[in-house]
């Protein structure tokens, strides 16, 4: 009997996986063909493999020790070959799906951190700002191993995710193993519909101006286009400079990233491209309004002063700064409209492509590269800031330059790629950057300092901030010589 069950169960899933492979094997294998162009010739089908897929699939519905559904096999088997590819491609079922899209539009609900996942357990990327993970303490580069009483380890990231996410106003404990700690630390973080202000402001004295970028959303370019219009009223006048702070920004959208360099930089710009296998992955994004506006709408940067085109800017970055914070970042530095200050950025330049299998799953696959302008390639390199700033006190959550954790630490990381001798020759050069900054005064560990405390934006105790100052300061009194 158990014989007889064995083999319809491996006649069963064999086809299964005949029918998957004839349904959907020619398409993707055409996909790799340019537009007008002849389909390549089919490549032999991994039959070896196929045969102990389909063995693996048997023995698991006649051996188990609890029967299993069909539909739970296949989907853990397509989370599965999406995991082993790199740590951004992921299925995403119909919860995930949803929350990815909230996520975007500015609005979730869960504790407020940018995660991924490593050697078992998930990595915090980075906490969101004014979320109630970044007011409890958590950092980036942070290993949550609990949730609650579970260990994190054999749960998949959605799992892992999915334990977070919960009905405002309810808790959840997470046990972190934290670099330079000797024991877990243990948080209590009360869950909340995650509200985020994408972009924020504030006049510094002296006329400076200061824009903070928290995550590139939906609505962060006309929110940004409100916020240099509120400052130049404010001002009164023609702003001295603009520090434009992207530190621990985790990213978001492309159209609001390039949005975000439209501001700044002239018209018909190139900002950023891509290179991937398929057609549909080489794409060139412009400072031109539709290249960053979606649909008939009108220009959210069109009555931006002619000045701000113009203004000295610096750009802040950190270890935290991901995605499309470097993008802005990179653009800028190659058109040397804005200087560089911070630390070594992440190094998330590769493109995550959602495909909906239905109405309600997709995955998200790595179908492309990010290069700046200039063919510099930012997966796992970062950009590199022109001035070295670290970090003297633990501003914005962050944590000690040499602790922090970045895409080129991750398991199963896709390499970089720089575009020919292009990227090379405009990549900036080690030996021109000044020599990290050291504080004045007290350090970040003397006991008056509560490292967990988030400062207050664009406060005078960030050294960070006030060292980009310093540098608009000094462009000023260069400019007046001239």
């Amino acid at each position: 009997m158990r014989n007889s069950l064995q083999k319809f169960s491996l006649v069963s899933a064999g086809v299964i996986a005949g029918v998957l492979i004839s349904l959907n094997f020619s398409a993707i294998a055409n996909k790799d063909a340019p537009a007008g162009t002849a389909a390549p010739q089919q490549q032999p089908l991994p039959v070896e493999e196929l045969r102990a897929f389909t063995e693996v699939f048997g023995r698991i519905k006649s051996d188990y020790v609890e029967s299993v559904e069909d539909k739970k096999l296949i989907r853990e088997a397509i989370n599965g070959m999406l995991l082993g590819l790199d740590p951004h491609s992921q299925y995403l079922d119909e919860d995930t799906f949803k929350e990815l899209r909230e996520s975007t539009q500015g609005e979730f609900g869960g504790l407020g951190l940018e995660v991924g996942m490593e050697d078992g357990f998930v990595k915090v990327i980075s906490p969101i700002e004014d979320t109630p993970a970044y007011r409890a303490g958590m950092k980036a580069g942070d290993l949550i191993m609990m949730l609650d009483d579970t260990n994190v380890r054999g749960l998949s990231l959605n799992d892992a995710v999915k334990r977070m996410r919960g009905k405002p106003n309810t808790s959840i404990k997470l046990t972190v193993l934290r670099k330079g700690e000797a024991k877990p630390l243990t948080f209590t973080v009360t869950r909340a519909v995650i509200k985020i202000q994408s972009v924020k402001n504030k006049l510094l004295d002296n006329g400076y101006g200061y824009v903070r970028i928290t995550q590139f959303q939906e609505h962060t370019t006309p929110d940004l286009g409100k916020a240099i219009e509120g400052l130049y009223k404010q001002n009164k006048a023609p702003l001295k400079g603009l520090v434009l702070d992207l530190r621990n920004d985790p990213g978001g959208l492309l159209d609001a990233a390039v949005g975000v360099s439209a501001a700044f930089l002239p018209g018909n710009t190139l900002v950023v491209y891509t290179d991937g296998r398929i057609a549909d992955s080489k794409m060139r994004k412009f400072t031109n309004k539709e290249d960053y506006v979606r649909g008939v709408k009108e220009d959210p940067l069109g009555n931006l002063p002619k000045e701000i085109k113009t203004v000295p800017m610096v750009v802040l970055v950190n270890g935290g700064s991901a995605s499309a914070s470097e993008i802005v970042a990179g653009a800028l530095q190659d058109h040397k409209r804005a200087i560089v200050v911070g630390t070594q950025t992440f190094g998330k330049g590769s493109v995550q492509s959602v495909l909906p299998l239905s109405a309600t799953s997709a995955i998200k696959l790595t179908t492309a590269r990010y290069y700046t302008p200039n063919g510099r390639s930012i997966q796992a390199k970062g950009i590199t800031p022109d001035v070295e700033v670290e970090e003297a006190v633990l501003n914005l959550n962050a944590v000690p330059q040499g602790l922090r954790v970045r895409e080129a630490d991750l398991e199963r990381h896709l390499e970089g790629k720089d575009e020919s001798a292009k990227g090379k020759s405009k990549a900036p050069e080690k030996d021109s950057k000044a020599k990290p900054a050291e504080p004045a005064g007290k350090s970040a560990t003397d006991e008056a300092t509560n490292p967990d405390a988030p400062l207050e934006m664009a406060s005078k105790k960030d050294y960070q901030l006030q060292q980009a100052l310093n540098v608009l300061k000094v462009q000023e009194i260069l400019q007046k010589k001239k």
